[in-house]
């Protein structure tokens, strides 16, 4: 009990805090501490940032830059997705990227808003996709034949029937996010929930660091927002990935593979004409006309000569007319030159 405080020395020591003299002291003392080492008398031209403790910047700044331009893709994407099942124009485009705790991000969003908790596996955790009323509804009216002209947005949460459009569009947001991952690594995204009181949904603790890519959402004469919430533990195990340089790289290297497979796989069941030309000749309409059965047309092409086969009209190969199991066959050759005269 003897390391305690009364009250009257509690009461001094406020005392002396709240008196000029108390304040000199302390200052001149924390000067000293602070430029014990630098040897600096002046403190005019030292600049002093304030750090916040609670707001760690987890994620490097290429990192962040590779974030929003891994999601620049997934704004172009989406929009070309809901422009063509919305049928008009519509804008995606990044507005910003930041971090933040969790719970400055739910506090930033209206309530009611439209809250959807997406998974994203093989990564653990969850990401949240919030879009503003002001553009959900203009889209929800879209899709039930309104024009938007007179629309009032209600301050309300959306009705079974909305959540069900809704889920429309988010569909198109998880095939966009998935493409745009798929550069980083393959993600298989699915809806989990959908809230209308951001408050109501804690996905990791308020103090957590998350990074929030905020979008501009356009159509027509309407605008609104869009945010993807980002833990970082979410993408922890991925972060390294995620700057400039090993993302491009990576990028260009998988995007190669993947478009060459995807190019093969439509062309092996695609199907062409693949023609052959016996010989060729010419004839008056009279010889045509008298044309009886049994008559031969003699052509100036020996019977022993090469023949050209053409793929879709175009020469592709030289070969050997015969026969195989009763059809009639060509056999190749080789492939044609541009010398060939065949």
């Amino acid at each position: 009990m003897s390391d305690l405080l009364d009250q009257n020395e509690v009461d001094a020591l406020l005392a002396a805090v709240d008196t000029d003299g108390g304040d000199e002291e302390v200052s001149a003392e924390a000067t000293c501490v602070f430029y014990s080492d630098r040897r600096i008398g002046s403190t005019e031209d030292i600049e002093i940032r304030d750090y916040d403790f609670k707001r760690p910047e987890r994620v490097s700044k290429d990192q962040m830059r590779a974030l929003q331009t891994l999601h620049e893709a997934f704004a172009r994407s989406y929009g070309a997705l809901l422009s063509g099942f919305l049928r008009t124009i519509v804008e995606v485009k990044v507005a910003n990227t930041e971090q933040m705790t969790f719970s400055e991000f739910t506090h930033s969003l209206p309530n009611p808003t439209c809250f959807n908790l997406l998974s994203c596996e093989p990564l653990d955790g969850n990401m949240c996709m919030e879009i503003s009323p002001l553009i959900i509804y203009p889209v929800i009216d879209r899709l039930l034949g309104g024009s938007n002209a007179d629309l009032f947005i209600p301050q309300r949460p959306l009705t079974a029937i909305e959540l069900r459009l809704v889920s429309k569009i988010i569909d198109r947001a998880k095939t966009s996010l998935a493409e745009a991952w798929a550069n980083i690594m393959p993600l298989d995204f699915q809806l989990e929930e959908s809230e209308s009181n951001p408050a109501l949904v804690q996905i990791v603790p308020p103090n957590e660091v998350v990074v929030v890519i905020s979008f501009e959402v356009k159509m027509g004469n309407r605008a609104g927002t869009m945010s993807l919430c980002i833990p970082y533990n979410v993408i922890e195990s991925v972060i390294d990935k995620l700057s400039n340089q090993t993302w491009a790289a990576y990028k260009k290297n998988t995007n190669d593979n993947r478009l060459r497979l995807r190019l093969e796989g439509h062309l092996e069941a695609a199907k062409l004409d693949v023609t052959t030309i016996l010989a060729d000749t010419t004839m008056s309409i009279t010889d045509l006309i008298n044309l009886q059965v049994g008559d031969v047309i003699l052509t100036g092409k020996p019977a022993a000569s090469p023949l050209s086969l053409s793929v879709e009209g175009k020469r592709k190969y030289i070969g050997q007319l015969g026969q195989y199991r009763g059809n009639r066959a060509f056999k190749v050759t080789r492939a044609i030159s541009p010398k060939d005269r065949v």
